[in-house]
């Protein structure tokens, strides 16, 4: 028997543009990436010291984890294991690992050389909201949705998590976007099936 998993919410941010659910939520010019980002930080009025050690790649999953989850995402409805991460991009860490060599020629910092690894970025997710589910980093040259839904599914059709956070989060440089998938077994007002093709949908109308 078929078993159906469903989107039940959405999250894009790619230039200088937020959207939850394929709508507009915040727009605003940068110099940079680092800046826009900290303007949705502020927009949106999220509190939380940490935001600022982090590396770009980090804060840019981190908050499409924040607006992903909002208005609507029923934290009770799990414990902290049914709760994971799978997610992918092209370019690892390495826009982190540039600013890292780069800082090599005078002082090695310390605080980039944490960020040296993309799954950090779940781990900044995961402390935030007190996930502890099983998550996966992948790297894959573009957005592959059908092998990350085949991945989640198999976690959820398998009960390993009950709930599912997935989708693509990269930057290098100035060029960067994050499209997140809330992925949950019970279908909701709004949501559509789990499903590469709309993954796909999703992701292709963030330019």
């Amino acid at each position: 028997m078929d078993i159906n998993n469903y989107i039940t919410s959405s999250c894009s941010i790619s230039n200088g543009a937020v959207a939850k659910n394929r709508e507009s939520v915040f727009a605003h010019e940068a110099s940079t990436p680092s800046d826009f980002l900290l303007s949705v930080y502020q927009n949106f009025n999220l509190s939380y010291p940490k935001f600022y050690k982090m590396d770009v790649l980090s804060k840019l999953g981190w908050l499409a984890g924040e607006v992903l989850l909002m208005d609507g995402f029923d934290r009770e409805a799990y414990q902290s294991n049914e709760v994971g991460i799978v997610l992918a991009n092209a370019n690892s860490s390495l826009d982190s690992d540039i600013r890292y060599m780069n800082s090599v020629a005078d002082i090695p910092s310390p605080a980039l050389f944490v960020y040296t690894l993309p799954n950090i970025m779940i781990a900044e997710i995961s402390i935030r909201n007190k996930f502890k589910g099983e998550g996966g980093f992948f790297i894959s040259s573009k957005f592959d949705a059908a092998f990350i839904q085949q991945y989640v599914a198999n976690l959820l059709n398998n009960n390993k998590l009950k709930c599912c956070i997935c989708g693509w989060v990269d930057i290098l440089a100035d060029d960067y976007k994050a499209v997140l998938y809330l992925v949950e077994k019970t279908q909701t007002e709004n949501a559509v099936l789990f499903s590469a093709s709309h993954m796909d949908s999703i992701f292709d109308a963030v330019k």
